[in-house]
């Protein structure tokens, strides 16, 4: 197999939302309250919305900077590639990098609408996250859907709620859904409250996968404020290992034995041991937890339930058989300061040259198509979906670097290590009017 032959489905990317993408989808009263993009006099475009300002945060949008640029900016939509927010412009982009599908996760409401939670007027709250909703099925994946897997937010704040929503959306084809790793960060009963069953019982009547990504409890977690920044950006995404020992070991995946969860972004080398050691500890400690898998191991539960998700990681590739080759998709995370645009396939290669074609085949791109129920063969035939074919449909798609439009300030001190701290005073910084 040649790296050019891949057929790439990205199962975590990111969409920052356009400044009219409300317009068609409120009216009256409540197209008056909806968020509105403001330009601060720091030059910040912001969404406000019910008193409060919500920035582009720059390292959700840097792709396409040169490096030396990274930061807490970009805070404009000027300063950023069109792909972030435009879905024309996206999907160039997508061709340009040799990727056929892209689950996109939201950006200013928060990974499980985190905003709409916060407000006080429920009403107007399930108001906004229809219409964000409508506005992603209709308008973003909707315009390309053979391009797009759909993905809506939750009524976070009431499971009944949720459940509705969960059954409108996948009428409308939706089959993934968010949830956040840690609820009670948000002020919400834990994970293994009965609380939360009307939206796992929809979930698995409409056959709804939980796609639950890094940072969606207590967002960006830092160690110290003088710790470099690296400490934050190494450890999220081993972090989410809570999260799914949280899942294992509650009585979830038991009680609905078709549930399934993504742990988006959360890598998979962690993976092999985490299992090897929740095996360990059932065996070790059953006799006075009284946990009982029946005549499972944990680590088979897992498999059954668990999606592991990747961008770059040649451990977790070697060690694939301990994860489980069908419970593994691929990552871009376009335009996050993590993505490997626009040399995915490059960089993705790199871990797969001695990986069967077959298996090839199934992290790529099969496991993705299956678990979200999507197809793209209706709209072309499988050699147009080869990195090949797509990047050959990009042909004048500009790659060259930006530069010039801002950056970490940070980096004015020369060889400075950038801190934690660093990085809360410049977004404290830009929102000085």
């Amino acid at each position: 197999m040649r790296m050019q032959d891949m057929i790439l489905v990205s199962v975590d990317d990111h969409v920052v939302e356009p400044p009219d993408m409300f317009e068609h989808h409120l009216s009256g009263q409540y197209r008056a309250r909806a968020p509105k993009v403001t330009r601060l006099p720091s030059g910040c475009d912001v969404w406000e919305f019910n008193g409060q300002k919500l920035p582009n945060i720059g390292l959700n949008a840097v792709v396409g900077r040169v490096p030396e640029e990274y930061g807490v900016e970009p805070t404009c939509y000027e300063q950023m590639r069109r792909g972030c927010y435009d879905v024309h412009a996206r999907v160039e982009d997508m061709n340009a990098n040799g990727v056929l599908g892209s689950i996109c996760f939201p950006s200013f409401p928060g990974f499980v609408g985190q905003l709409w939670n916060s407000c006080e007027d429920k009403t107007l709250a399930r108001v906004m996250l229809q219409a964000y909703n409508d506005w992603h099925l209709d308008e973003w994946a909707g315009a390309y859907p053979d391009r797009f897997i759909p993905l809506a937010l939750p009524a976070i704040w009431d499971p009944q709620l949720m459940a509705e929503e969960v059954r409108r959306v996948a009428k409308k084809g939706c089959r993934a859904v968010n949830f956040t790793e840690n609820p009670d960060k948000l002020g919400l009963p834990s994970i293994h409250d009965a609380h939360w069953e009307p939206f796992w019982q929809a979930c698995v009547d409409e056959g709804m996968v939980v796609l639950i990504h890094i940072g969606s409890g207590g967002g960006m977690i830092f160690t110290t404020m003088d710790a470099p920044v690296e400490v934050m950006i190494s450890t999220t995404p081993i972090s989410i290992v809570n999260l799914a020992a949280d899942l294992l070991f509650s009585t979830l995946l038991r009680k609905y034995p078709t549930l399934k969860f993504a742990l988006s972004e959360g890598g998979i080398g962690w993976v092999p041991y985490f299992l090897e050691r929740a095996d360990y500890v059932y065996r070790h400690h059953r006799a006075w937890t009284h946990q009982d898998f029946g005549d499972k191991l944990p680590s088979e539960v897992f498999r059954e339930h668990i999606l592991s998700c990747f961008i770059d990681d040649k451990a977790g590739v070697r060690n694939r058989d301990l994860v489980g080759v069908d419970t593994i998709m691929w990552e871009c995370d376009y335009p996050h300061s993590d993505t490997t645009w626009p040399r995915s396939p490059e960089v993705l290669w790199e871990s797969l040259q001695d990986v069967p074609e077959a298996e090839v085949h199934r992290m790529t791109h099969e496991n993705a198509m299956r678990e979200f129920g999507w197809d793209f063969s209706a709209a072309r035939p499988r050699e147009r979906c080869t990195v090949a074919a797509l990047r050959a449909e990009a042909q004048d798609v500009d790659l060259s670097l930006m530069s010039g439009l801002g950056g970490t300030r940070a980096h004015e001190d020369g060889e400075r290590i950038v801190t934690a701290g660093d990085i809360v005073r410049q977004l404290s910084d830009a929102f000085v009017e």
